[in-house]
């Protein structure tokens, strides 16, 4: 990018050069009048110098399109990555979600294992225990079930865009 900017001023002084050789010429031109030999000479100088004048101005115009063909190049790559990241942001925080899910339905397991440990040591036969323990471990099931199927939705999120590819191809 560097390169074309500074492709672009090398441009820009070289047409400002080439126009206040043009202006010279007018200018002097009109100022003096020499022989026919002298005006033959100068005319063929401002047509050359014209001709060098198209040929930068057609350089720059190449340019400038190569420049805005990178420029939508890098918009859309940009897009693109700011899509990405909103969708990973979104998986984040799905798994986040889950995580604490399970996080909590594993201390309530703990705790009813716990309790029940203990009834089961003071040789108390606690039925409410054993079907706390048994929701609780329920619980922690359901709660590892919804975490892999936010994974496995994050997997053909990922691999649908291959598919589709695939399809078509």
């Amino acid at each position: 990018m560097n390169e074309i900017t500074e492709l672009e001023h090398r441009i820009a002084a070289a047409l400002e050069r080439i126009g206040a050789g043009l202006d010279a010429i007018g200018s002097a031109g009109s100022a003096a009048k020499a022989p026919d030999g002298a005006k033959d000479a100068s005319g063929d100088e401002v047509a050359r110098l014209r001709e060098a004048l198209e040929a930068e101005r057609a350089a720059n115009a190449q340019l400038n399109e190569r420049v805005r063909a990178i420029r939508e190049r890098q918009e859309t790559t940009v897009a693109g990555l700011e899509r990405k990241l909103e969708r990973m942001t979104r998986q984040l925080d799905a798994q986040g979600i889950e995580l604490q899910r399970m996080k909590k339905a594993g201390i309530g397991l703990r705790e009813a294992q716990r309790a029940l440990r203990e009834a089961h040591e003071a040789g108390l036969s606690e039925p409410h225990l054993i079907n706390k323990s048994m929701l609780a471990e329920l619980e922690s099931l359901r709660a590892a079930r919804q975490a892999e199927a936010v994974e496995i939705a994050e997997i053909l999120e990922e691999l649908s865009p291959l598919i589709r590819e695939d399809i078509n191809a």
